[in-house]
């Protein structure tokens, strides 16, 4: 039976020895953990550890990287803004009168997207906990793509052995990147399939768990995956939306991947009263039609409910096709969609910050538009939502889209046709406002992933249909963060 810890869920040390030799590594290795707090709002960060930074590069292997994992990087993504950076885009571009607000998730240090976060908030409880022996453990990061990657980066730069597990169709510039910063061939799993092939996934984790220095850090059901969006994304989606200044936030809209970054939307829903709206693909539509199938909107896998998603908070289901995305991706990253859009009257400068925008981060411009003209929301209205990535991971994709779709030559007339089919054209179709019936049934799919695959006790599948049981859980961060300061002073580690 699956325990608490293994959740993610620790509230005391478990393991003296592993903390007492946790903490020996950090201080000869010179590692020092940011509290949640302090990534929630960087101006706490302590002004030494921001001097130090300014010597350090972003995508460097070093542990003053951890104090990084947070969205108030600058564009350059070494310094610091007091808002995160976002796009807000125009009716001349979405074709709706409600204002959406996408915050940029490149912007994150190693691995150019904001999953690295998620990977702190799994692996850095369970070091301070004696959870995790970065002498002898290894972190196992299953994912369908950037999860791993992160999981990879944060084991890196805590001196600790870090295995991607994740489906062998994804891009290649994934690949290419774990290449370069695992310890070896031998430390990324390549299992079969694409987004859609999660399963296969949590087949190989249970595999590598039968030897228990293998610890599984599954993003899935890591309810600090959950907590760590709520304290760290939430915040700081709120000082966007303030920022912006335009109006009444009525939804927060988010691809459902792991479904961490939806609680993202809890935080929001608490404060503001918006609706929570995750998305999913239509070549998949397990939350809208109880489907399957494959796809390409590469870091959303699916084909399962995950334990960490919030289900009975969820407003709205939206699903969105991968041929928008990937026809989109060409659209906003070639010199004839460029001038298309141009055209059209989207200005220069926010044409060329599209390429901010990856695949996942399209699906949720493209949701937010069909819940904008779904739900009649105009002016005065306001959609925030993320860009997990951006188009760096995608390069090849572009080829292969254009290729497969367009013969190889995306011209202007292709580049009219795109922006008119899928931009344009976008409707209010697999939209699904979830009332009572909607949640059960979307909450009841993940039984038979949990409690029958994966041996989740039935009392704590079912104690997430309560509110009550998800406001419980906040209280964790904060005693995370006791525990972390209390780890800080016993390795000794100052910066100076």
């Amino acid at each position: 039976m699956v325990t608490e810890q293994e959740l993610g869920l620790y509230d005391a040390v478990v393991d003296e020895g592993a903390l007492a030799r946790a903490a020996t590594r950090f201080a000869e290795r010179r590692i020092l953990l940011p509290t949640f707090a302090q990534l929630a709002d960087p101006t706490t960060i302590p002004t030494a550890i921001t001097t130090a930074l300014r010597s350090v590069g972003p995508d460097e292997p070093d542990p003053l990287n951890l104090w990084r994992v947070h969205w108030h990087n600058a564009g350059d993504r070494t310094s610091r803004v007091e808002v995160p950076e976002y796009l807000s885009l125009p009716g001349e571009l979405t074709g709706v009168d409600a204002t959406i607000l996408i915050a940029l998730g490149n912007r994150f240090p190693m691995i150019r997207a904001h999953k690295v976060l998620a990977a702190y908030a799994c692996l850095a409880p369970r070091v301070v906990a004696g959870g995790f022996d970065p002498a002898r453990d290894r972190a196992i990061w299953p994912s369908t793509g950037n999860y791993a990657r992160g999981g990879v980066a944060i084991s890196r730069i805590m001196d600790a052995r870090g295995v991607a597990v994740l489906p062998e169709g994804m891009s290649k510039e994934r690949f290419d990147w774990l290449e370069a910063w695992t310890s070896g061939p031998d430390d990324i799993i390549r299992t079969h399939g694409t987004e859609s092939n999660v399963k296969e996934i949590y087949d190989a984790c249970n595999a590598l768990a039968e030897d228990p220095t293998n610890v599984i850090l599954n993003q899935f059901s890591e309810f600090s995956n959950h907590l760590g969006h709520y304290w760290v994304t939430g915040p700081a989606l709120d000082r966007v939306v303030d920022h912006a200044a335009a109006g009444r936030l009525v939804a927060f809209v988010s691809a459902s991947g792991s479904a961490g970054t939806l609680a993202a939307g809890d935080y929001l829903k608490d404060r503001h009263g918006s609706r929570i709206v995750p998305v999913e693909a239509l070549e998949c539509p397990t939350m809208l039609y109880n489907g399957f199938g494959a796809h390409n909107i590469q870091g959303i896998g699916d084909k399962h409910i995950p334990l960490i998603h919030n289900v009975t908070n969820s407003d709205d289901a939206v699903a969105i096709s991968d041929q928008a995305t990937d026809n989109l991706l060409v659209l906003f990253n070639t010199e004839p969609g460029k001038r298309r859009l141009e055209g059209a009257g989207v200005a220069p400068d926010l044409v060329n910050a599209l390429q901010h925008l990856g695949l996942s981060s399209i699906a949720n411009v493209l949701a937010s538009i069909k819940l904008a003209k779904y739900h009649a929301y105009g002016t005065g209205d306001v959609i925030v939502t993320v860009a997990t990535d951006g188009m760096e991971l995608y390069r090849s994709e572009i080829e292969k889209i254009t290729e497969r779709d367009h013969g190889g030559d995306f011209d202007h007339t292709a580049a009219a046709a795109t922006h008119a089919r899928f931009l344009e054209g976008t409707d209010t179709d697999h939209v699904l406002e979830l009332g009572e019936v909607g949640r059960k049934r979307i909450f009841n799919l993940g039984y038979y992933t949990w409690v029958e695959q994966q041996g989740i006790a039935f009392s704590t599948f079912e104690a997430r249909r309560s509110q009550a049981w998800w406001e419980a859980l906040r209280p964790y961060t904060a005693g995370w963060d006791e525990m972390i300061t209390e780890f800080n002073a016993r390795t000794g580690v100052t910066i100076d």
